[in-house]
């Protein structure tokens, strides 16, 4: 079935460019060639960004931040294990998920650590990844309160799936 989703999206494009007596190759192209510019315009963003993350990574950044704020996590009732998974999460998508499946691979996918992490790879955001790319194409240079806001929604997300796996999954 997803074999046909490309062909069968083109050809819907198609017809739809005909019925307007449009010229659904030119419309296409135009579509690639405004693609194109914004991938140049965010690509020094990401470059930048993904060049950061793992300089911090094997510097051992990461690790030291963790530990130190471990004791914070516990506070609010974050097991102290998911630490550096609540730290990398808002930066990079893909150092979280190595993260996440670490802790997954060292406490197993049906301990308290691994449903937590599971769940909280799942509600929450890359968040500086998301505004870098968004407002770098949009060309906004300050981000006034944005990242202010989600920092605290990301941190809200973070506490929330550790209460959600506590009351659904303790015994």
């Amino acid at each position: 079935m997803l074999d046909y989703l490309v062909p069968g999206l083109l050809a819907i494009i198609c017809a739809v460019a005909l019925g307007k007596r449009e010229n659904a190759y030119e419309c296409m192209l135009t579509g690639a060639a405004d693609g194109l510019k914004l991938l140049v315009s965010i690509l020094p963003t990401l470059v930048l960004l993904l060049t950061a993350v793992n300089m911090l990574r094997a510097s051992g950044g990461v690790a030291w931040i963790s530990q130190f704020f471990a004791p914070v996590f516990s506070l609010f009732g974050i097991p102290p294990e998911t630490a550096m998974l609540v730290l990398i999460r808002p930066i990079s998508g893909s150092a979280a998920l190595a993260v996440g499946s670490e802790l997954m691979a060292t406490y197993g996918v049906d301990s308290l650590v691994g449903r937590t992490a599971a769940v909280m790879l799942g509600s929450t955001e890359t968040t500086f990844y998301t505004i870098s790319v968004y407002f770098g194409a949009a060309g906004i240079r300050k981000t006034r309160y944005t990242i202010l806001a989600a920092l605290i929604a990301d941190f809200t997300g973070f506490f929330m799936a550790s209460l959600a796996v506590r009351l659904f999954f303790s015994a």
